[in-house]
């Protein structure tokens, strides 16, 4: 990571996701009464207690409604979720005005379409490794890692690191007798 890259991260207080293609592989699975499910990483949910942990906010921007998706973060405990938004622009200055951070202190981390106003609009604008090659040409950073397979993990380490709180997290999981 160049210097320039690694100040726009240090400078990172909110990290806001897409959820379909970003928190999940992307695929629609549906059961036999026709109701979808989706496939979420547990190791991008362990990231996000983490960032939490470290006082990187943590918000969620959807343009499709989903039990599965309000399921997955309420137990992650996001508060900033906003579904059913295909114009995502207006939630992300909302955000940063009920936040009070900058839209420079703010990251997106995204894989199609649907996310490029809001990152064109954000400090650092992330996409996932599998996302459209439009909205990996906006992106200052592309993760390794696919979405739904530690994308999300991995653009929360690379906040943290860039803020000096990697390794404290770490620390703190290293549980004592």
């Amino acid at each position: 990571m160049n210097d320039a890259l690694k100040l726009a991260f240090s400078r990172i207080r909110m990290l806001i996701l897409d959820v379909d293609g970003v928190m999940t592989d992307g695929g629609l699975y549906y059961d036999s009464q026709g109701r979808i499910m989706k496939r979420f990483n547990v190791q991008d949910g362990l990231g996000i207690k983490a960032a939490q942990a470290a006082g990187l906010e943590i918000a969620v921007i959807t343009g499709l409604s989903s039990a599965a998706v309000e399921s997955r973060v309420t137990e992650l405990g996001i508060t900033h979720y906003f579904h059913g938004h295909i114009n995502k622009v207006p939630l992300l200055k909302r955000l940063a005005e009920d936040s009070g951070y900058g839209l420079d202190e703010m990251a997106y981390l995204g894989d199609d379409w649907v996310d490029a106003g809001p990152m064109l609009k954000v400090g650092v604008p992330m996409a996932v490794a599998n996302a459209q090659p439009e909205i990996k040409n906006i992106a200052r950073m592309v993760t390794e890692k696919s979405g739904g397979y530690g994308a999300v993990r991995e653009a929360i380490m690379l906040i943290l690191e860039a803020r000096g709180l990697r390794e404290e997290q770490w620390q703190k999981w290293q549980f004592d007798d």
